[in-house]
């Protein structure tokens, strides 16, 4: 995205609500609310070119984080050991102006040792009263290393605070920091001592990020710039108030009807027995669920602001189809028996949508 401005908008494409026409702004000067978002994008564009001088290679990696952190999403991170998900989350939360907060998972975490916990001490009088200690939850960036090393009841405990920014013990509800952004990650290949993610927490993942091997020249580079003795270190460049208003930016941006149309398409053909394409119905045993399309569109808008648009397009879906969709299909037996790749049938589902548009 570095470098590109704001397309204008096509005629026609106004909505009743917008960014510039937001209840706060409706006095305001449109051109002042371009040059906001613009100085916006410009902020995202300086994070986005301090994240990669840390964390070198796979350009559609850091774009797929970026647009789950301005559509207000959360991501799993998943790949072998030593491919760098702990420092690509790392050097994200050091260009924040956030608070940022590590759990290493493990098998003897509690729920408590995330959320929090009630503690008895002695009041001014001699009294024994109850103090509530916050755990790490309550933080802006929250980085969840090895997710799948912990039990599933530590797991579930951020169930609430990754659907609902906000966490309830002991009967009462505490709200999360905003914005809230969780950043987990997990080791594919280890299975002694994991225990895999339910369906349920899984689908609160806006995206699932695959890490794959780095190409030759991205290996060289990564070599050569682990051995230089003075690393630049990521100063902050965006605060939570701009986090927040590029959120709100992304969050207005119109989407045509059409492409409304195919993403409800789109996940209706992940499922076995709707109208999908052939693979699917020989690998799937279920498909995705609406939060899905809401994850999709959600991306895809922040895609769009994220490249200088100010409406969504057909790249955006495609771009994000596979890392949205991915982690939500459920394999049959077959699909299981001959290893087929959940993100090649979330691709295919889309192109069986877009066949049958009318």
């Amino acid at each position: 995205m570095a470098g590109r401005r704001i397309a204008p908008r096509a005629r026609g494409r106004a909505t009743k609500r917008g960014p510039w026409h937001d209840e706060a702004m409706t006095q305001a000067d449109p051109k002042a609310t371009a040059r906001e978002l613009e100085a916006l994008l410009a902020r995202a564009r300086e994070l986005e070119g301090a994240v990669r001088r840390v964390f070198l290679g796979h350009d559609e990696v850091v774009e797929q984080l970026f647009c789950a952190l301005f559509s207000g999403g959360h991501v799993l991170l998943e790949g072998v050991p030593g491919l760098g998900k702990t420092t690509l989350a790392k050097a994200l939360a050091a260009g924040l102006d956030l608070r940022f907060r590590r759990v290493q998972f493990t098998p003897d975490l509690m729920p408590g040792d995330i959320l929090g916990l009630r503690l008895l001490e002695s009041g001014p009088d001699g009294r024994q009263v109850q103090r509530f200690e916050r755990g790490p939850v309550f933080t802006h960036v929250l980085l969840a290393d090895e997710i799948n090393r912990a039990s599933p009841r530590t797991q579930s405990a951020l169930l609430e605070a990754m659907a609902e920014q906000r966490v309830t013990l002991f009967g009462e509800t505490y709200p999360l920091e905003d914005p809230f952004f969780l950043v987990a990650t997990e080791n594919p290949i280890e299975m002694e001592g994991t225990f895999p993610l339910p369906e349920a927490q899984l689908d609160r993942f806006q995206q699932k990020v695959v890490l794959g091997r780095p190409s030759l020249a991205e290996l060289v580079r990564v070599l050569d710039e682990s051995a230089s003795p003075n690393p630049t270190p990521i100063t902050p460049v965006m605060s939570a108030a701009e986090v927040r208003a590029l959120r709100r930016f992304a969050r207005e941006l119109p989407v045509a009807r059409e492409l409304v149309e195919l993403v409800a398409r789109t996940v209706l053909a992940t499922h076995p027995d709707a109208d999908a394409p052939a693979d699917v119905r020989r690998c799937v045993r279920h498909g995705a669920s609406p939060r899905a399309g809401q994850s999709l569109l959600a991306a895809a808008r922040a895609r769009a602001l994220l490249r200088g648009r100010l409406h969504v397009t057909g790249e955006d879906l495609d771009a994000l189809c596979a890392p949205v969709l991915r982690h939500r299909l459920l394999l049959g037996y077959e699909g299981e028996a001959s290893g087929a790749d959940t993100a090649a049938l979330a691709r295919s589902a889309l192109a069986h949508a877009r066949s049958k548009a009318p």
